[in-house]
């Protein structure tokens, strides 16, 4: 074993050309990028779930609640980064987890809506809706020079603020005016789009974690020297 497969002081591991391995310089970056993005999420979760309960929404404790997701994804992120090549895979993997279960959850919210259709806040509503594209788009913006590295924990967490973006600004453009309209089928419409992204991610970073995807590429490497 060469240099190259042993942790640097960053404590990732890999050699170039294994899907595992990261520069030093962007490993850094990240793992502060990651960790600072984990922390400011529980912050302003805590905050919008202590006030929902200080005024009494429901509505807005639930998108407070919800927030669990992204704190549990990028927390998983933060904590292994960095780490042997096995426990990344497995971080991605649970991270593609998180996203399934979020889509899961997102198609019992629409049955519930549908069975049980739910009062419009619109105050707390638009509070929620800005507040989630303002805090999406940042958190592309934070990772959008990491959108290449192949790396699985990575790749996850990018797919995932990717599709913060799409179903923030769909739930603001869309929702927002469904839920004003004598009508609710496009707000309905876009639950399910919004669970088929959150499977397709899964679907994706379950791909890029494979070990056989991670062979494949050392075999590569090493043919074209």
């Amino acid at each position: 074993m060469d240099g190259r497969d042993k942790p640097d002081h960053d404590g990732v591991v890999g050699e170039p050309g294994h899907a595992a391995f990261v520069d030093v310089a962007v490993a850094r970056a990240y793992r502060l990028t990651i960790w600072g993005i984990a922390l400011g999420i529980f912050v302003f979760a805590g905050n919008v779930v202590l006030w929902a309960l200080a005024v009494g929404n429901n509505q807005l404790f639930k998108d407070g609640v919800d927030w669990v997701y992204d704190v549990a994804l990028y927390g998983i992120a933060a904590l292994v980064f960095g780490r042997d090549e096995r426990a990344e895979r497995w971080a991605a993997l649970a991270i593609g987890g998180v996203m399934a279960v979020a889509g899961f959850h997102t198609l019992y919210d629409l049955w519930d809506k549908i069975m049980r259709p739910r009062p419009i806040e619109l105050w707390a509503l638009e509070f929620s809706a800005a507040s989630a594209i303002v805090i999406a788009v940042l958190i592309v913006g934070l990772l959008w020079r990491f959108r290449r590295e192949d790396n699985p924990v990575i790749k996850a967490t990018w797919l995932s603020s990717r599709n913060d973006v799409i179903s923030t600004t769909g739930f603001a453009l869309v929702g927002l005016v469904a839920r004003v309209l004598p009508v609710r089928w496009p707000e309905y419409f876009f639950d399910v789009v919004v669970a088929c992204i959150c499977f397709q991610a899964t679907w994706a970073i379950w791909k890029a974690a494979r070990p056989d995807v991670h062979n494949k590429a050392a075999t590569d490497a090493a043919g074209g020297l």
